[in-house]
């Protein structure tokens, strides 16, 4: 049985979407009513958003009934702790709080493991509410999941409710694959779509309080779990092709520990 590496890639943003924004423009097709609303937002409403509105700190963008085309579902509201009532409105303490907070509850409401969240096209952003509200006291959350992330060439419409979607074997149309040479070089697509990568299986790299131990380290330890994954993914075939991407420092701090596994197929 002979393995041939390709397709590796750095995994930064993956895991990370909506932990950090980068403005607070509140672009078209937004709700005056909501812009700098004070009141938190509802759980259960669904939006359609843009890849430019998951980049920044607040969202505004219409509601709409849920039974039309959507490709947002707010599934987690809430205050943020008294600990952080007097963060700086751009913290880096918001991010932390946001990542482990929208991350284990998108687990939940979509029926989901760890592994199985880092494997699917779906992600979830965060927002906060505006600059202008955050001054007026206003110290809410909302959590977002969102059919594709920064790494998709477009969102894909979701059910009028995306609770449970990964419950079981999930469908194909939910899972994330590649079309293209590399993991790297291609956008996140529904593995529905003609593909040649498919994300597979995971690796943890480390435990919660683990110190981080080095991109060298984290890289070779999902290499080598991956060659074999991959393989036994693949029926132990006498030769195939894996990829595999990993994070850095900065995602470590963020809580992310794993790695994600990719297979060559068009299956």
């Amino acid at each position: 049985m002979r393995a041939r590496r390709v397709g590796l890639a750095s995994l930064a943003a993956l895991v990370l979407l909506g932990v950090t924004g980068c403005g607070d423009d509140p672009g078209p097709g937004s709700d005056p009513d909501q812009a700098d609303s004070v009141d938190p937002p509802e759980i259960g409403a669904c939006r359609v958003l843009t890849l430019e509105d998951i980049h920044q700190r607040s969202n505004a963008s219409e509601v709409v009934d849920c039974a039309e085309r959507h490709n947002a579902e707010t599934f987690a509201v809430g205050d943020l702790p008294a600990e952080l009532h007097d963060a700086d409105y751009e913290s880096s303490e918001l991010g932390a709080f946001a990542y482990e907070t929208c991350g284990q509850r998108f687990q939940t409401f979509l029926s989901a493991d760890e592994s199985l969240v880092m494997r699917t096209v779906l992600s979830w952003a965060w927002f906060r509410p505006s600059e202008a509200a955050w001054d007026k006291g206003a110290r809410w959350y909302r959590c977002d999941v969102v059919g594709g992330g920064e790494q998709s060439k477009r969102f894909v419409d979701l059910p009028p409710t995306a609770r449970g979607l990964l419950e079981g074997k999930p469908k194909d149309r939910w899972m994330v694959c590649v079309n293209g040479d590399s993991v790297q070089d291609a956008p996140k697509i529904p593995c529905t779509e003609p593909h040649v990568w498919r994300a597979v299986t995971t690796i943890k790299v480390g435990q919660p309080d683990d110190p981080y131990p080095g991109d060298r380290l984290v890289e070779v330890k999902t290499r080598d779990f991956c060659s074999e994954s991959v393989g036994a993914w693949l029926g132990y075939p006498p030769e195939y092709d894996f990829g595999y991407t990993w994070f850095h420092e900065a995602e470590w701090k963020a809580g992310n520990r794993r790695s994600v596994c990719w297979a060559k197929t068009s299956a």
